[in-house]
């Protein structure tokens, strides 16, 4: 289905409000109009007199390009398989969002008030960020002005949110589409509140990079602490009971299961807490103790206790974890763990276990 989208002039001066139609306000879903169905119409939300946008009900463009009286349309045809990197997000969940609506009618309201009266990405993971995270004394408007501002104003923080959306679509079977993940994923929802707590935190901001942590904590039951630094393309997997501490760092291209601790071995303060390389996979159960580094492309099987460095592209599992292949002569992988989600295939080399 080909979805058009109205190209505004970029002259004007009057800004559109990031806070407008939001879930509170959204488009009216009384109007039984097909035009909220077969195609995307986005408009600008304010006008100068002599700079006005007709956003008139249209049939699906049948063309890559179709002329109107005021602007061209661009337009996204979603029945070809364009490359995953190169597609713009954005427009995909949009055009994902309208075939749900089309397939659950009773969803309208929520689809159009969590995506298709935003008027943009930034604002539509503000706006359900903001929802999900507030209670009757943090409002929801307190909430988006604070993702917001982060959000719209480190284009780095944005890539990564992309990037962790294209891992778990990637990787996660149960994933049926971005909009899926962007509304209901859990860890990608708590990993995407870090980023904005984290940049809360290194702003010397302190109190209120807790009080996120404290609240996605409580709603998500995922715990990580705001200084923790956490790279591009992570998948949390389940992520319920996800812990990680302070002085954490991830690398790109981590999954992690759930139940997973990257914690400490004690009251000691400083740098204690382990440091996990690019392209890791993490088992479900994990604890991975104290400031010890997990190489690249390493895999820790469900269940570990890691209280040692773990080299990369090395199979660990056992409490405590041991190498598959021995401490010697390790068993190398050849292929990265957190991409292909291989959770299974060390045990035939390292046991007879049979049931």
């Amino acid at each position: 289905m080909a979805t058009c989208i109205d190209m505004a002039p970029t002259g004007s001066s009057t800004q559109p409000n990031p806070r407008s139609h939001q879930s509170k306000e959204p488009n009216n879903n009384n109007n039984n109009s097909s035009n909220h169905l077969k195609f995307v119409s986005f408009c600008r939300r304010s006008f100068s007199s002599d700079n006005t946008v007709s956003c008139a009900a249209t049939t699906i463009c049948p063309t890559r390009t179709v002329a109107t009286t005021s602007e061209s349309r661009k337009v996204i045809d979603y029945g070809e398989d364009p490359d995953e990197d190169k597609i713009d997000l954005w427009l995909k969940m949009q055009g994902e969002a309208r075939t749900d609506i089309e397939e659950e009618p009773i969803l309208t309201s929520f689809y159009l008030s969590s995506i298709l009266s935003q008027n943009s990405f930034e604002s539509a993971l503000a706006n359900h960020l903001s929802l999900k995270l507030s209670n009757p004394s943090l409002p929801s408007n307190t909430l988006f002005d604070i993702f917001i501002g982060v959000l719209t104003e480190d284009e780095e923080i944005i890539k990564a949110v992309k990037d962790d959306l294209r891992a778990v679509k990637e990787r996660d079977p149960a994933c049926i589409s971005y909009v899926h993940c962007f509304l209901n994923f859990k860890g990608f929802l708590a990993c995407q509140a870090h980023r904005v707590a984290h940049k809360l935190w290194s702003q010397r901001r302190k109190v209120l990079a807790l009080l996120i942590q404290n609240r996605v904590s409580e709603v998500f039951a995922v715990d990580i602490h705001p200084g923790a630094k956490i790279g591009h393309g992570i998948l949390l997997d389940h992520a319920t009971g996800v812990v990680v501490g302070e002085t954490a760092v991830i690398g790109n291209n981590v999954s992690i299961l759930h139940n997973v601790t990257l914690g400490g071995t004690g009251k000691a303060c400083g740098d204690r807490h382990p440091k996990i390389g690019d392209g890791v996979l993490i088992g479900a159960g994990t604890c991975i103790l104290g400031n010890i580094r997990i190489g690249e492309g390493a895999k820790i099987g469900a269940g570990s206790v890691v209280i040692k460095d773990v080299p990369a592209r090395t199979t660990a599992v056992g409490n405590p974890a041991r190498l598959v292949g021995g401490k010697q002569n390790p068993i190398k992988l050849d292929k990265i763990p957190s991409l292909t989600m291989d959770h299974t295939s060390h045990i035939s080399e390292w046991s007879d276990y049979v049931i």
